[in-house]
């Protein structure tokens, strides 16, 4: 058999072999699990407890409690505010994600940061993911500013969490701290922080937004 005869064989052939490799790599990609990212603060990262005692973790748990093939990230870094979240965007999206909770702001709220500084951040981080990913789902949490920071401050801070929501299109949790923050027996002595009592019903208040979301996928996948 000539060589030119090999190459007429042989070139189908590869021909052939490269698309079963892409149909497995394609294959692949289609079973990855999808990504559920938290980005936050110490609240996210579970400040004084175990990671496992985090809200992030309850999360996963109720979700493989589903069997579900979701992976929850707990992407937070205690003492963030929305300026450090907008540096570090860039790192933690080089992980593909199909939904985002965005639970940054109580830190410049107990700094006093201008509530309008705030709002630009949040949005750039939100321009961010949509740049990466435009199908990502985005989920974003409010906060409330301190009292002693005075009606006016605390009145716009609570007010540009709404507006970022309505602008955006995006599911809104107005307070993420709902039915913990400021219950003694649910936050540790510092009184800012919750405990797992509490973790477990930032959890719980959390999935009611984030539930028909992952349904909607799984549904779609």
């Amino acid at each position: 058999m000539s060589k030119l005869q090999l190459v007429k064989i042989a070139f189908p052939v590869l021909i052939v072999l490269s698309a079963f490799i892409q149909a497995g790599a394609d294959f692949t990609d289609q079973n990855d699990p999808r990504r559920v990212m938290i980005f936050g603060d110490s609240i996210t990262a579970g400040y004084g407890l175990d990671q496992e005692q985090a809200f992030p973790a309850i999360l996963q748990e109720k979700v493989d409690e589903l069997n579900l093939d979701v992976e929850v990230i707990n992407a937070g870094v205690s003492g963030e505010t929305s300026a450090g979240g907008l540096r570090r965007i860039d790192w933690v999206l080089q992980r593909e994600l199909d939904v985002f909770v965005l639970e940054l702001g109580g830190n410049d709220g107990l700094r006093g940061i201008d509530p309008d500084v705030t709002k630009q951040n949040l949005q750039q981080i939100m321009d961010k993911v949509w740049a990466s990913y435009p199908d990502t789902r985005i989920i974003l949490t409010g906060m409330e500013a301190p009292p002693n920071m005075g009606d006016s401050y605390t009145s716009r801070f609570r007010q540009i969490f709404s507006e970022l929501a309505e602008s955006n299109n995006v599911i809104f949790m107005p307070f993420i701290l709902q039915d913990v923050g400021g219950d003694p027996d649910l936050n540790q002595s510092d009184g800012i922080h919750p405990t797992s009592e509490g973790h477990e019903i930032i959890a719980e208040n959390l999935w009611e937004y984030l539930r028909p979301v992952l349904d909607e996928m799984v549904f779609d996948h």
